[in-house]
């Protein structure tokens, strides 16, 4: 098994941890979106607001269960507080690059991140 390692040459290995770096290198380069523009708020499917992420802004946007505060900072945007039981969108954290998204769907509410470039779309996700 090892004969073959004999075939190798030292420019076998120095192409082969070139290749393999550039192949790492460029990893996080193509599998990135790009910077969100606007938050997008809905509640029941509907567009509520959108907000340029170059403001600093806070929304209460009211569901059936209660009131769901948004805030936006330069470059970001979050799901502050929810009446939902789970938290899930709460948990989200910050969102910055297009196609992210956080939904409270007990209280019928979603904040989303729109961009020109999208990390991922809904086949690949």
């Amino acid at each position: 098994m090892r004969s073959w390692l004999r075939l190798v040459r030292p420019g076998d290995w120095l192409l082969l941890l070139v290749g393999g770096g550039a192949v790492a290198a460029s990893f996080p380069l193509l599998w990135q979106g790009g910077l969100g523009d606007k938050a997008v708020i809905r509640r029941d499917g509907q567009i509520v607001a959108e907000i340029d992420l170059q403001t600093r802004r806070s929304l209460t946007v009211d569901g059936p269960l209660g009131a769901t505060v948004i805030a936006v900072e330069p470059g970001r945007a979050r799901v502050v507080s929810d009446p939902g039981l789970r938290q899930y969108c709460v948990h989200q954290g910050w969102l910055s690059r297009a196609g992210e998204i956080a939904i409270c769907a007990p209280n019928h509410v979603s904040l989303a991140i729109t961009g020109r470039n999208r990390a991922y779309d809904s086949l690949a996700y």
